[in-house]
């Protein structure tokens, strides 16, 4: 179970299930449980039932592993040399129409959120460091070669140092306009790729996630305007708090900026 999906040994799911399990039991072994059964070996051999993380087929397991343990180190080393500081940058858009997160409420009753009938969406960048400093822009146009050549002159503007910018290979970070903007000011900012499809390997994806988890709880946002002011309020919050932008390099996917 811990090395196959369910589907490599059978036209299957992806997900193991006790009936699943039950069931390959009886193909190898003759022997049929009861799902409780099942469930119960299962906790006995110290699994629990969990919710998968989510991987692109496309994703190169050996770019990732390269990433870790070559790349990465590298990238590091090299800052620590020139003294400069490495950041982890990502952009994520927000929607009007977006409701995430639980709510309390009676049984058999569905609460009801209050949202703006009418749609609308803001778009922001972030980028962050293992020192707990956060640095954003929140746009309202496409991100593209030029917004990203305005966030790289405003985030070049608030370091005395060189910073190293680590994301993803998105074409607006690949353009010729921020290649000629990198050519321009080869003292200030370096760009480093992460693996493709490999987004889990980015602590700023979870500020998005924080992000889209914090807005629906407080959001009474009637108009793009509105969206904005909340979105740059709470990354106003996090500025404020250095521990909490600490905290995202401690996920599981993202320890290995710290090792």
């Amino acid at each position: 179970m811990l090395d196959h999906r369910p589907c490599d040994l059978s036209p299957a799911s992806q997900l193991w299930t006790r009936t699943g399990v039950g069931d390959l039991i009886t193909k190898l072994y003759r022997v049929r449980l009861t799902e409780q059964g099942v469930g119960t070996y299962l906790r006995r051999w110290g699994l629990s039932f969990q919710r998968p993380d989510k991987r692109a087929v496309e994703q190169d397991t050996d770019a990732v592993r390269l990433w870790r343990e070559e790349t990465w180190p590298a990238i590091r080393a090299t800052a620590r040399a020139e003294g400069g500081e490495v950041l982890f940058a990502d952009q994520v858009g927000i929607r009007s129409d977006q409701v995430t997160g639980r709510t309390w409420g009676a049984k058999g009753c569905t609460p009801v959120v209050r949202r703006s009938g009418n749609r609308f969406s803001v778009n922001a960048m972030s980028a962050i460091s293992t020192k707990g400093r956060m640095h954003f822009m929140v746009f309202t146009e496409t991100f593209d070669a030029d917004f990203m050549c305005r966030f790289l002159d405003r985030l070049a503007g608030h370091f005395d140092h060189k910073g190293h910018l680590v994301l993803d290979g998105h074409s607006a970070h690949r353009s010729r306009k921020v290649r000629a903007w990198l050519a321009a000011h080869p003292d200030r900012i370096e760009l480093h790729f992460l693996p493709s499809y490999s987004p889990e390997l980015n602590p700023d994806e979870l500020v998005n996630a924080d992000l889209k988890r914090s807005l629906p709880m407080h959001s009474r946002a009637r108009d793009q305007a509105q969206l904005a002011t909340e979105t740059r309020r709470f990354f106003h919050r996090r500025q404020r708090r250095p521990h909490i932008i600490r905290g995202y390099f401690g996920g599981p996917h993202v320890r290995y900026i710290l090792e």
